[in-house]
């Protein structure tokens, strides 16, 4: 296959016009695809943007199902969502939840297969290491002290998927876990309390990572700087933001590209099991949600996550943000990938990668989805 007429997203964040070829799944040079009779299938792109598969490191559910329901195939169904929007890799999230359920969860990401949509390539597990006084939409009750043993069990059940873990990094106990098992996962400030001195020392110890920044933590004050300050002064630290248009104001996305660059911001949808549905009552860690358009709320009028793929995330932080397109597309494909370690495989658009792309038209609508060099 040869995708031709398109702009093409490099991994020097531009768009170049030209084309590219794709052979056994995965991208190639033109010349190495063709066959001797010159028998080769051409896309003609019409001129479209030719992005990677974007990937979604933090997302809880879509279309009525949820990754902590423990169930393949709600799996499988978020895989097929995911890819019909553009998201080819997912790292789908779980709650705070008993241990109980934490071990189904894992055990049954271990053992899911599934060859359609999207593709699982890990797992971000958000709680229970966190601060019941930043538990946002979390069960209080299943809040824990960080504990080796438990992650690395679950790691082992879930196949060794888990590729974030996330933690308040004030609670007892914490900055001996991240000096135990930095080396295993990248860990994860969230859901804190913490100021900034208690942040940057996480961050020093092996933290690199902050969880939907500016949510569930305390604001950045010119005197209490707190997390978000730590963030920026540690130049390791790469940082979520939801771009819904929910839940950060549009400035305040431009002034963090600005604070870190465009390089430490990675996009993630945050998004619920009401995501790809209509507005209604749905449920996000065992907590009912009332999701109206792009808002979902527990009873109390907590932001419960997003009903927003990551999708439409880059297209709002594109079109009603004035993120420049190549630094959104970035912060949603090249930027995650690397952070959890599949770089390698995805990400970008690089012969020998999969050849997992979307065309968008210049309204930034999906034309055409590919994974692994299938249409979907």
């Amino acid at each position: 296959m040869v995708i031709k007429n398109v702009k093409i997203y490099t991994e020097d964040k531009e768009f170049i016009p030209g084309e590219i070829g794709v052979k056994d799944g995965k991208f190639a040079d033109v010349a190495a695809v063709g066959t001797p009779d010159g028998d080769i299938d051409i896309i003609d792109g019409e001129g479209c943007y030719m992005i990677p598969g974007l990937v979604d490191i933090h997302f809880h559910g879509c279309v009525g199902d949820d990754f902590c329901d423990a169930n393949e195939e709600a799996i499988a169904n978020m895989a097929k969502y995911e890819a019909s929007i553009g998201v080819t890799s997912i790292c789908p999230a779980t709650m705070t939840l008993s241990e109980e359920e934490l071990h189904d969860i894992m055990k049954t990401a271990g053992a899911y297969r599934g060859t359609e949509g999207a593709k699982l390539v890990g797992i971000n597990m958000e709680g229970p290491f966190i601060s019941e006084k930043k538990k946002g939409a979390q069960a209080a009750k299943y809040i824990r002290k960080c504990d080796a043993e438990l992650f690395r069990t679950l790691q082992e059940e879930s196949g060794n998927l888990i590729r974030l873990v996330d933690i308040a990094p004030e609670n007892e106990g914490a900055l001996e876990f991240i000096r135990e098992v930095k080396d295993e996962v990248v860990i994860s400030i969230a859901h804190t309390v913490a100021d900034y001195d208690a942040a940057f020392r996480a961050l020093k110890e092996g933290a690199s990572h902050v969880t939907h920044l500016y949510n569930a933590m305390p604001p950045l004050n010119h005197r209490e700087p707190g997390v978000i300050g730590a963030a920026r002064d540690d130049e390791k630290c790469h940082v979520e933001l939801i771009c819904d248009g929910v839940h950060i104001h549009p400035a305040v996305v431009r002034a963090t590209f600005a604070m870190f660059g465009a390089d430490r911001v990675i996009l993630i949808s945050d998004s619920m099991r009401a995501t790809g549905l209509t507005d209604g009552q749905y449920t996000l860690g065992g907590q009912d949600v009332f999701v109206k358009g792009p808002k979902a709320t527990l009873a109390d009028g907590t932001i419960a996550g997003s009903a927003t793929d990551l999708m439409g995330c880059m297209r709002v932080a594109v079109q009603k943000m004035g993120i420049p397109l190549e630094d959104a597309v970035g912060c949603a494909t090249m930027n995650p990938a690397k952070e959890i370690g599949i770089y390698d495989r995805c990400g970008s658009i690089t012969p020998g990668k999969d050849a997992d792309f979307v065309l968008l038209d210049k309204e930034l609508n999906v034309k055409a989805v590919y994974v692994n060099g299938k249409r979907q």
